[in-house]
């Protein structure tokens, strides 16, 4: 049963809902669509799912672009209703032609959608009957099919003939039915044919036949046969053999080897560590970035130049631009959508998102009017450079500074973790997130939860000895949840304002290390987690991201388990105009871009400029 069907402005202004549809909907489905969905340019899509305690629904929806409406229908997700997108697109016809921008109360409609649905519902109950009528002939015919099976049967003996000729070899194993089952208990294995190795048979003309009763004359108790035929075989997982270390005779006995340098209590280590003088510089995370406009211009006739239609008349094409064309089409986006999807792709855009995209932009244009003077490529442009600022506009302020202090007036540190991908520069960015807080008068320490990559633990306390910034370690093979929680406890004690959290690269399939992340976050509660990305990666960061929330919910035992919060992008200055990977992250995960890594001294570090991103997108 259909629970809820919606139509409303794209201001949010509620103009008609179903009240005859069950009880009041469960959480907040509409909202979460609009704010998920609908708002991130991924209006695409068939439909949504929205999972409530007790109950989950599927949402399916449609607009009139020209009007400016979207119609939405709730119903369970278990119903399977067939005749949801029918019926929306049913009272999308008929509510747009009694529509008036001045009117706000349609009450006049609940007659119309009554019969609408009746009319929907009737017209899917035949669609189902004639599916089930349809499905005796279908066993009739499949009745038929054994029993004549089941007559021919008799001539066995003819059969093994056949098949031992170099006929069809399927007669051999007995007839076969449709649903894959031998016809007969007893098989007959037949022999091998000129041709055949390993089940496979080669039908290529130009290389002969392999025969393998030669093979088996030239070898010795048939050895070299059985690794011929046995070649695609698995090896016995029981006889798998592991390698053992050699153990000389002179050897002293193994002992556990620890390589972590010794430190004193000051945390200060090897004293010739050149020390970073007090101010280095500013960071770029406080200059703001100046834009040059110079390529505005080109953007437009790089998409023109690609989305060209087939010409027309000069009349007909001056008339189409005076008058504007009447309605958008599907076919009239597709030459300047395909352009912008392959200039996304060739900027680094993982072909999901690009994909994803092009398909909300036509969503949201099509049907709507095109202006005078206005050309199609235009109009596509505008909607996507709209989608792209719209996607990378952080959805909620994340202000660290501010955070920070908030923290500090409760009297406990401001806790940020640093989560990626191996070999992605988390150690190193944490650095430069640790001298961008120093220079605004923030105390800061460094957890070394890194316990597993050799050199961490050395290359983290390198970075607080030239910042002069305390350290908090337990060496190697500890637990990191457990060295976070100390970490913790300690900034508490000596009055920290912040606990850098710097934990192993791990990959994002390897679920050992991924349910050790997932308990450090849990037990330790962090203020932010950053995900650490490089910007060079394209269809990957769509894997990376999606799976480590994934994972971070799946092995949490939380009930509100906590997902990435911000998005660090390094080696930023490595990839010319390749920026997609910002916009892939951002649009896969919906956390925002944060710090952005540009070069390999502690200033590198700066801020996203989202209308240089969009602008270098679209360029």
């Amino acid at each position: 049963m259909l629970e809820q069907l919606l139509i409303f402005t794209r201001g949010g202004l509620i103009l008609w809902t179903c009240k005859e549809l069950g009880n009041a909907l469960k959480g907040s489905p509409i909202d979460t669509l609009i704010r998920s969905c609908l708002l991130e340019e991924r209006s695409g899509a068939a439909s949504y799912s929205y999972d409530a305690p007790g109950v989950s629904y599927t949402l399916k929806w449609t607009f009139h672009n020209e009007l400016g409406l979207v119609f939405v229908a709730v119903y369970q997700r278990i119903l399977h209703l067939l005749y949801v997108d029918e019926l929306l697109a049913m009272v999308r016809r008929e509510f747009s032609e009694i529509y008036d921008p001045k009117r706000t109360v349609y009450n006049d409609f609940d007659e119309t959608f009554r019969q609408l649905r009746r009319e929907a519902e009737a017209r899917a109950e035949e669609l189902k009957k004639s599916k089930q009528t349809d499905k005796p002939v279908n066993n009739k015919k499949k009745q038929g099919q054994v029993q004549k099976a089941g007559s021919d049967k008799g001539s066995k003996k003819s059969e093994g003939s056949l098949a031992t000729d170099g006929g069809d070899g399927d007669k051999a194993k007995g007839h076969k039915l449709e649903n894959g089952h031998s016809n007969g208990n007893h098989v007959e294995m037949e022999e091998p044919r000129a041709g055949v190795v390993n089940g496979k048979e080669n039908t290529s003309s130009n290389i002969s036949a392999f025969d393998v009763s030669k093979l088996q004359k030239r070898t010795k108790g048939g050895k070299k046969t059985d690794t011929v035929v046995n070649k695609g075989s698995k090896p016995d997982p029981k006889k798998k053999a592991t390698k053992k270390n050699r153990v000389w005779d002179d050897a002293p006995p193994e002992t556990k080897l620890d390589f972590t340098d010794p430190m004193d209590g000051n945390g200060s280590g090897n004293d010739n560590i050149e020390v970073v003088a007090a101010n280095q510089g500013e960071s770029m995370m406080d200059i703001e970035e100046i834009i040059s406009s110079d390529s505005e211009g080109e953007v437009d006739d790089n998409v023109q130049k690609d989305s060209k239609p087939k010409k027309k008349g000069w009349f007909s094409s001056m008339f189409q631009s005076i008058a504007g064309k009447a309605n958008l089409e599907k076919e009239d986006l597709e030459p300047a959508l395909k352009a912008l999807k392959d200039g996304l792709m060739t900027k680094n855009v993982a072909e999901e998102i690009a994909e994803k995209l092009c398909e909300s932009v036509a969503a949201s244009l099509e049907g709507k009017k095109l202006a005078s003077f206005t050309r199609v490529s235009s109009t596509v442009q505008a909607a996507m450079e709209d989608a792209l600022v719209r996607i990378l506009t952080p959805r909620r302020s994340i202000d660290i500074l501010r955070d920070v202090h908030a923290a500090k007036e409760q009297r406990k540190p401001y806790v940020v973790v640093f989560v990626g991908v191996n070999g992605v520069g988390k150690s190193t960015n944490l650095a430069k997130v640790a001298y961008w807080l120093l220079q605004h008068n923030v105390s800061v320490m460094m957890a070394a939860c890194d316990t597993f990559r050799s050199g961490a633990v050395e290359q983290l306390r390198t970075h607080a000895r030239r910042l002069q910034i305390p350290i908090f370690e337990k060496g190697y093979e500890k637990d990191p949840a457990i060295v976070a929680k100390e970490a913790i406890q300690e900034a508490t004690r000596n009055g920290s304002d912040v606990v850098l959290v710097d934990t192993a690269g791990r990959m994002q399939d390897n679920e050992p290390l991924m349910r050790a992340l997932s308990k450090l976050i849990y037990l330790n509660n962090p203020d932010l987690v950053l995900f650490v990305g490089e910007a060079l990666v394209g269809n990957d960061a769509v894997d990376q991201l999606s799976k480590f929330n994934q994972k971070l919910a799946d092995l949490s035992t939380s009930p509100t388990p906590r997902l990435i919060d911000g998005i660090l992008l390094t080696k930023f200055d490595t990839i010319d105009d390749k920026v997609g990977a910002a916009l892939s992250m951002v649009y896969i995960s919906g956390a925002p871009v944060m710090f952005v890594g540009c070069g390999q001294s502690y200033t590198d570090l700066k801020k996203l400029n989202v209308k240089s991103i969009v602008k270098t997108l679209l360029k």
